[in-house]
C-alpha cells in the first residue's frame, strides 16, 4: 500500500474491471492527445500495452485513442487534479484524478474527505517520492528480479500484488527505457505508470484491526469515485 492501493475482494471483481477499463479509456484518451501511434507516443504504447493484458475490447480501445486524438470530431478535456490529505488515523493518501468538470470532483472530494482530513497542496506530496511503477510477470522460471532490475535500469523492486508478480521502481524519466528492457531480462511487463510512493509509510501494524477497517473504508470509498484514477498511500505493506 506504501505505492498503490488497490480494491480488494472477489466480489469486487466485475465491478473493479469495469472501472478498469473506464480509467484506462480515459488514460487513452489524453496520452492520445500526442499522437494517434503508440509507435511514436511512448506514453500511449504503455497504456495500450496495459489495457491489452487486462483484455479491454479492441473496440473501446481504438475508439478511445480516435477520440483522445481528435479523429471523432469530439472534443475531450480531461484535467488532471490531485487531492492530498490523510485517510483516518492520520494516513497519509493521494488522490490522483482525471476529471472533465473540477467544479463537480472538488465538492465530491470534500465530501469524501469527511472521515479524514483534506489537506492543500503540498500539504503531504513532501512525504511521497514521484516515481515509475511497473508491475511485470516473470515469463519464465529462472527470471531473476534482482537481476532484472540491476539489468534494466530500475532503482529498486517489491513483490506486487499479484501472485507471481513484482513491481519495479524507477526513476520517473526512466519509467519507459526500463518497461522495454525487462521483457529481455525474463519479465512481461503486465502495467507501467507514474506514481507516488511514501517516504514513511506507516507500519499497518501498529494499527488496530478496526482502525485498519475505517482506513480501508475510508480508501474504498474514495477509489469508487468516477472520477478517480489512483490513490496512493502511505501505508507499508
Amino acid at each position: 500500500m506504501g505505492a498503490q492501493w488497490k480494491v480488494k475482494g472477489k466480489e469486487l471483481a466485475a465491478n473493479a474491471r469495469g472501472k478498469l477499463f473506464g480509467r484506462l479509456a480515459k488514460d487513452i484518451m489524453v496520452a492520445a492527445r500526442n499522437g494517434a501511434d503508440p509507435a511514436s507516443n511512448s506514453r500511449l504504447r504503455l497504456v495500450v500495452e496495459q489495457a491489452r493484458k487486462v483484455s479491454m475490447p479492441k473496440e473501446t480501445l481504438d475508439r478511445a485513442i480516435k477520440k483522445g486524438a481528435g479523429l471523432t470530431g469530439e472534443a475531450v478535456h480531461f484535467e488532471h487534479v490531485i487531492y492530498e490529505g490523510f485517510a483516518p488515523h492520520q494516513v497519509a493518501v493521494m488522490v490522483e484524478c482525471l476529471t472533465d468538470n473540477v467544479k463537480r470532483t472538488a465538492p465530491e472530494m470534500r465530501v469524501l474527505f469527511r472521515g479524514g482530513q483534506l489537506g492543500t497542496s503540498g500539504s503531504v506530496a513532501w512525504d511521497f517520492d514521484h516515481i515509475g511503477m511497473i508491475e511485470a510477470e516473470p515469463a519464465t522460471s529462472q527470471a531473476d528480479p534482482e537481476v532484472a532490475a540491476i539489468e534494466a535500469g530500475a532503482q529498486d523492486f517489491e513483490p506486487g500484488d499479484s501472485e507471481g508478480a513484482t513491481l519495479f521502481l524507477t526513476d520517473a524519466a526512466d519509467l519507459d527505457l526500463v518497461s522495454r528492457a525487462l521483457p529481455a531480462h525474463g519479465f512481461t511487463v503486465v502495467s507501467a505508470k507514474l506514481g507516488y510512493k511514501a517516504k514513511h509509510p506507516v507500519d499497518p501494524a501498529s494499527l488496530s484491526a478496526a482502525h485498519l477497517e475505517e482506513v480501508e473504508a475510508f480508501l474504498a470509498a474514495i477509489d469508487a469515485n468516477d472520477d478517480v484514477q489512483n490513490v496512493f498511500v502511505g501505508l507499508a505493506g
